[in-house]
């Protein structure tokens, strides 16, 4: 199905997010969309999958104008939509999801559904149990759940919104091939990504926004200096890595053993120095949370014990309200639901922060810390800005912000989760801010460049295994992505052993 917008506009009260866009997407055809954030490349997803409606402007489908009211009536035309968080619903067994949608009578034929959705997950050679439950599936297979739904209703163009956010390397390799494929059947995909790497990869063409506009479309052979450019109208020079001299033990988790629901880990022994950064990689699912909540105080150890400082103070047991006292902060990977209030505007973020004393709040003095602090972290918001209302990237920088001084160990989630490689920069260089003062770093990514351009030392968990740490500077992706999906630990233990 060959897709045109033709003029599109859209506006967030004074934020024009979509501004006269056009462009058209041939079908059998992968379509990168590229932009930094808030380059309005998902309000125009959200548009053309019936989110959204656009104040101005054409959708356009093999030449015939339509109207798209609802994401339902979305799928009436032929456009599926994979969002950055499926929409799926984790209490339900894998084939209930499925069948979500579908039109029907009150009771759904469940046999006929387990054998179509058998049939279509044998033709992308997806292995996902019907009779399984959602909240038991990787983020790679949640995606594939919602491929195979948004198939089965019938979807000719598929948008995938930031799909490789959080899913591990072969899960991506597994993904590309079905995109290719399906693109060889004669569907539509539009990819939206600010990955250059990824579009590079997988697309036949790169349609770029900038600030709400259409900068332009580009062929391959793709230059990545050039994408670069006309995403963020100037060149964005990327930071040497720098070694910091490392200082005193901040954190010892000494022979720690952690139970979760599915997964029970062992021996995992780590010495953190302050200045230090540690990246901790592995499938999702793996225990590399689990980890971090236990060194913050918010899981607890079945064996062994978590100690702070140089003087090794035993922390097991501890609450993270005593963890935070000794400098301890933890960052989560889902900003809104776990770290931020939706519904608060900065200011008030700040004034809980800070914890102000006194019976009543000086608003004045407020406002004017959240400005010194928009200032100081380039937060494009107001003081008064919902934090709902800003970006990927500017809810991380301000929860940045909003880290007090002074801190001993960052435990983070994910830290550049969704976020432009400008914004990328930008944030690992407050981090490294903090670890030139002595501040170290635990973090948890599922980008293997990220963790070997910002680590100095890797944790790697498997099934139940951790590796001892790794020199990053040893490290290459393809090992690194063996290592997390299982293979080569016996020369680990090799290499151990004669060290």
């Amino acid at each position: 199905m060959q897709v045109e917008v033709r003029g599109i506009t859209k506006c967030f009260g004074a934020v024009r997010a979509n501004d006269n866009i056009s462009f058209t997407v041939p079908s059998s055809s992968i379509e990168g969309i590229l932009g930094e954030n808030g380059a309005g490349k998902s309000t125009l997803m959200k548009i053309l999958s019936g989110f959204y409606s656009s104040d101005s402007g054409d959708i356009i489908l093999d030449g015939e104008k339509v109207t798209i009211d609802d994401p339902a009536d979305a799928i009436r035309q032929g456009i599926g939509m994979l969002h950055q968080d499926p929409l799926d619903f984790p209490p339900f067994k894998v084939i209930d999801d499925f069948i979500l949608g579908k039109k029907g009578g009150l009771i759904p034929n469940r046999r006929a559904a387990i054998r179509e959705f058998n049939e279509l997950a044998t033709r992308f050679d997806f292995s996902i149990d019907p009779e399984s439950y959602v909240d038991t599936l990787t983020v790679g297979e949640r995606q594939q759940l919602e491929i195979l739904r948004l198939l089965w209703l019938g979807s000719r163009v598929l948008i995938l919104d930031e799909p490789t956010t959080g899913i591990s390397l072969p899960q991506k390799e597994k993904l590309f091939a079905t995109l290719k494929k399906l693109a060889s059947e004669g569907m539509t995909v539009l990819f939206v990504s600010h990955k250059l790497e990824d579009v590079e990869a997988l697309c036949n063409r790169a349609t770029v926004l900038r600030q709400g506009r259409l900068v332009g479309t580009v062929e391959p052979p793709f230059d990545t200096k050039v994408l670069v450019e006309m995403m963020f109208g100037k060149e964005i020079p990327q930071e040497p890595k720098t070694q910091l001299r490392m200082g005193t033990t901040v954190l010892h988790a000494k022979h720690v053993e952690l139970e979760g629901i599915r997964i029970q880990i062992k021996n995992i022994d780590l010495r953190v120095r302050a200045g230090e950064v540690i990246g901790v990689a592995g499938m999702e699912g793996s225990g590399q949370i689990l980890f971090l909540s236990a060194c913050a105080g918010l899981a607890q150890p079945v064996k062994g014990s978590i100690c702070l400082d140089e003087d090794e103070k035993d922390m097991t047991g501890k609450t993270y309200h005593e963890f935070r006292k000794k400098g301890v902060v933890y960052l989560p990977a889902a900003r809104l639901e776990q770290a931020l209030i939706p519904g608060l505007s900065l200011t008030e973020h700040f004034i809980l922060s800070e914890g102000m004393k006194g019976l009543f709040i000086d608003r004045k003095k407020s406002e004017e810390l959240a400005k010194s602090r928009i200032s100081l972290f380039n937060i494009k918001g107001r003081p008064d800005s919902p934090v709902e209302s800003l970006s990927g990237g500017n809810q991380q920088r301000a929860l940045l912000a909003l880290m007090r001084d002074p801190l001993k160990l960052i435990l983070i989630e994910h830290p550049t989760r969704g976020l432009d490689v400008e914004s990328t920069i930008y944030i690992w260089g407050k981090l490294k801010e903090r670890c030139a003062r002595g501040t170290a770093i635990v973090f948890i990514s599922s980008d293997l460049h990220e963790i070997l351009k910002y680590s100095d030392r890797v944790l790697v968990f498997f099934a139940g295994r951790v590796t001892p740490p790794l020199r990053a500077s040893t490290l290459t992706v393809e090992r690194l992505g063996r290592l997390i999906g299982g293979k080569d630990w016996d020369s680990i233990e090799t290499e151990v052993s004669h060290a």
